[in-house]
Order: structure tokens, then sequence, then C-alpha cells
């Protein structure tokens, strides 16, 4: 039941880095304008208050809090108010250590050092939890930016409450969406996850993309059961939304039998707030599957253990943003936080996500100047234009980001500008000279860094997925044998196996692209993980879901 043993180990060899396809444009995101709108919402408010008060110079405080309103959108509004308020706390962490830093040195080379080590924090705790874009940039670019405000230690009470103030503000944005359709992130996560079995069914289970095509929709399936046990309570919308995962997981199950038009009709019926479709042949058999709360038992791993293996990821921010800073200091650069954070950006989960965000950010850096050069003139009209040029700003930035990362660049370059004027009007040509200085090194030796800190552990990662799958495999496989096992048992055991297999593809995605390492064992990932959807298969047909495919046929 188990993998094959590891294979003698190899020569070290460097990934390729690439450039076709780094800058290709894809489709939005089916939600692009809920960020995009949200900001504007969260953000209008209190600028157009402090413009009214005549202290637009406050503004970078109340930003901290506004910005929070760009996390958390595909989370059922449950799961999205926990983790709303978490960022809120998060970003006021940060805010608040970064103001007070200030208001004890002007030491610069300090200042960056604790910009560093507040960013490497910040990207390790967003990926342990897993918070989802924009992830720690936001973070990294409010409390490095704050180190390098003049501030004294009174000040920092008042400042953190206009933090505060609009946090609160972004929060009731993020949950308004609720009260028009309370169920639609969950609606559009089953609907993901329809299309993905759909699109898997189209390969009938064989050709070059197969494989890809299953791994992409059983993480899609394991996404939205993941929304579901968010939501709480089972209620009468989610167990029609649960079926209709069922129908989905069943389609992985026997593909030859399913019809890919009916599954893309019922994630075409999930659109807007109309009935969640409730096919008939799932009325009884999916609450056979679904009869007892067994996938509550499921659970993610506990967070202290998911930051371990998150070490080699905190010690290249820490070190790339303190390099990075460090060298715009020498080069004499007024604001070293904007190479500071051009560093923190880059890291993604391996180097070469990291090479291909690198090019991104410079390309969307170097036109978003040419972007601000156009708007300044307008912007300098007054501070009435400064606040709509940045609300148009935030817009597209939302807008586009989601299409690629140098897209969303063009306007974030921009916003960040003008944000630096909102105390006062300053020369557009030395603001320039500043950003584009600031991204070219803050790229370069944040890629460096990138690359001089390896992370071995990333081989390590997949055998240790591989053993996790194994166990879980075999521990399906012993329930599958017992003709009357517990309540919940199997339901449980297929949620621990989809969960294993869906990890054992991410992690092995992340190390293909590490730098200087092994040979990854491909083939034994790609055996583990068919023998796991051949178990996950069985277990859907043991639970009866067998009688679903003959009522279909």
């Amino acid at each position: 039941m188990s993998s094959a043993p590891s294979p003698s180990p190899t020569p070290s060899r460097a990934r390729r880095l690439p450039l076709a396809g780094v800058l290709r444009v894809g489709r939005p995101s089916d939600i692009w304008f809920k960020p995009a709108l949200s900001v504007v919402a969260a953000v209008a408010p209190p600028n157009l208050t402090l413009l009214a008060l005549g202290r637009l110079d406050l503004a970078m405080y109340t930003m901290a809090g506004s910005l929070c309103a760009l996390y958390a959108h595909n989370r059922p509004y449950a799961a999205r108010a926990r983790a709303l308020a978490w960022v809120v706390l998060g970003m006021l962490g940060g805010l608040a250590v970064a103001l007070v830093t200030a208001s004890l040195t002007t030491d610069a080379v300090v200042l960056v050092t604790v910009g560093a080590l507040l960013a490497a924090v910040q990207k390790v705790v967003c990926d342990a939890t897993r918070i989802g874009p924009p992830g720690h940039v936001v973070l990294a670019f409010i409390s490095s930016a704050s180190l390098f405000a003049p501030q004294t230690l009174g000040q920092v009470p008042g400042h953190l409450a206009l933090g505060a103030a609009a946090g609160a503000w972004a929060w009731i944005v993020g949950m308004a969406p609720g009260l028009v359709r309370p169920h639609g992130p969950e609606r559009r996560a089953t609907a993901h996850a329809l299309n993905a079995a759909a699109a898997y069914v189209e390969t009938r289970g064989s050709g070059d993309g197969a494989a890809r095509s299953r791994a992409a929709a059983a993480a899609a399936v394991h996404g939205a059961w993941q929304s579901l046990l968010s939501t709480g309570a089972r209620s009468a919308p989610r167990r029609a939304l649960e079926r209709l995962v069922v129908r989905a997981e069943v389609a992985l199950a026997a593909p030859a039998d399913a019809e890919p038009e009916r599954l893309r009709g019922w994630a075409r019926e999930l659109r807007g707030t109309g009935p969640v479709p409730r096919p008939d042949d799932l009325a009884d058999a999916a609450d056979e599957l679904l009869g007892v709360e067994a996938a509550l038992a499921f659970g993610e791993q506990p967070l202290l253990r998911r930051l371990g293996p998150l070490a080699p990821i905190a010690l290249r921010t820490a070190l790339g943003c303190a390099l990075a800073g460090y060298v715009s200091l020498a080069f004499g650069v007024g604001r070293p936080y904007w190479a500071l954070v051009t560093a923190a950006s880059l890291y993604q989960a391996n180097v070469t996500l990291t090479w291909s965000r690198g090019v991104q950010r410079v390309v969307g850096n170097l036109v978003g100047v040419l972007v601000f050069a156009a708007l300044a003139p307008l912007a300098h009209l007054g501070q009435t234009a400064l606040v709509l040029c940045c609300l148009a700003l935030n817009f597209g930035a939302e807008a586009l980001i989601g299409r690629n990362y140098w897209l969303g660049s063009i306007c974030v370059t921009p916003m960040a500008l003008l944000i630096t004027e909102f105390a006062r009007f300053q020369q557009p040509g030395e603001l320039i000279t500043d950003r584009v200085v600031d991204t070219l090194v803050g790229a370069l030796v944040g890629f460096v860094a990138a690359i001089a800190v390896t992370n071995r552990r990333a081989g390590s990662r997949i055998e240790q997925a591989l053993s996790t799958v194994d166990r879980a495999r075999d521990h399906a496989l012993t329930i599958l044998a017992d003709e009357r096992p517990g309540p919940g048992a199997l339901e449980s055991a297929r949620r621990g196996l989809a969960a294993a297999v869906v990890d054992l593809r991410a992690t092995a995605d992340a190390a293909a692209g590490e730098w200087w390492q092994r040979a990854l064992p491909e083939e034994r990932v790609m055996r583990a993980e068919q023998a796991g959807h051949r178990t996950l298969a069985a277990t859907v047909r043991r639970q009866g879901l067998h009688c679903l495919e003959g009522a279909q046929a």
C-alpha cells in the first residue's frame, strides 16, 4: 500500500528561470469588481473626511485600516468576519510597532532592520494562515512607510485610533454584501468545483492534460468543502450546495458516466441570488453521504505546525528586505522603504515564482512611473483632485491585478507616489527617480537573497507529503474493508485522504520551482496521486453513490 522506497540521491541542479508567459495577461477573476469596489468604499469616506477637515496628512494612518477591505473576499461571511477582524488586528499591530520605533529613533539602518523583520513575520503569518491575496504586501507597505514618518510617542495612540476606526469601517464594507447575497462565496466555490469537474470529465480520464485537470478538479472540490465547512450550521442552502459538491466528486470518481454540460449548467444556476439547483438523483444518496457531521472532524494542521516549513521563506524575506533597504540607503535614496517593500513583494512559494514576480514587479513599476508622470499635473490641481486620482487608481489596481501582477502594479505605483503627496506636493522628477532606483535595487537584491537562501526542506516536505498520503490511503482502505464501519468513519477517512492528495500536489509544485534542488521523486508523486484518486473513487462508490451513476445513465 505504501509508495516505493526513495531513490538514491542525485546531484543538485539549478532550475531554469522562465521568461515566456511571465507577462501574459489572463482572464479576470469572477469577482474582480468586489475587492475593487470594496477598497474604494473603504478608502473614500475617511480620506474625504480628512480632506474636509484639512488634515489629509493623516491619511496614511486611515489607509492602514481602509486597505484591510482587500482581504477575505472568497470566504463565507461567517469565516470572513473572523478573518477580517484578524487582518485589522494584524495591521494595527504592525503599525503600532512601526510608529513606536519611529518615535524612538531616526537611525535609518535601525528602521530598515525593523521593517525587514516585520515583513518576514507578516509573510510567514499570512502564508501559514492562508489569508490569500494581497497577502503580506499591503501589511509590509503600511508598516514600512510608517517607520519613516516623523512621530512622537504622544501621537501614537491618536494615529492608531485613526487606523482602528478605518479598520472597523473596512470590516463593515467587507461584510455588507452578505445582506444581499448571504451565500455568495459558497455558491462561487461550489460553481468552481462543478466547472473544474466538468473540465476533467471532458478529458475522459486520458490524454496529456488529464492528470493536471484531475488535480485541479480535486483541489477545487477540496476548496469547496473547506468553504462550506467554515460556514457553521448546516442551513438548507448549505445542504443543497453540499449535494452539488457531491455531484462533482461523483464526476471525478466516474468521468465516463458524467455529463459536463449538466455540471456546467448547475454552475451557471449558482450565479446571482436564485435558488440553489437540487438534482433529483441526489436527494437521498447525498443525505446518506452527508448524514453525519464527520466532515467537521476534518481540519487543517495547527498553525504552529504550518509555520515550521516556512522558515526558509522567512529568512529570505528578512535578509532580502534588509539588504535592499541598506543598498538603497547607500545610494542616498530618501525613501529606502520602497526598496524594502519591492523585495518583500517578490517572495513566493519558490525561486521560480519569485523570479516571475520580480519581472512583473519591475515592468509594472517602470510603466507605473510613466503613468504617474502623466497624472501628476492633474493631481497637483488641488487636494481634491489628488484624492480622486488615488481612488481611481485604487479601483484600477484591484480590477487589473488578477489578470497579471504587472498590470495591477501600473496603478499601484502611481497611487503609492501620490500618497506621499498627501502631506505636501513634491517634485515629480525626484519621486520618479527614487522609485525607479528603489524598484531596481529591491528586485535585484531581493532575488539574489532568494537564491542565496536555499530551501533544502522542499524535497523533505515531498517525502513527508508522500508518507501522509500513504497513511491516509491505508486508513481509507482499512475502513473500506470493514463491512460495518462506525458512523462517519468512511466520510472522515475520505476527507483526510482528499486533503492529503491535494497537499501533495501543492508541495510537489512548490518544490519543482526551487533553486539547486536534488532531483524530485516525480514518478512516486504521480503514482501516489493515482493510487489516492482510485481509493477516493472507491470510497465514493462505497458510500452509495453508485446508485447515482445508475440513475444518471
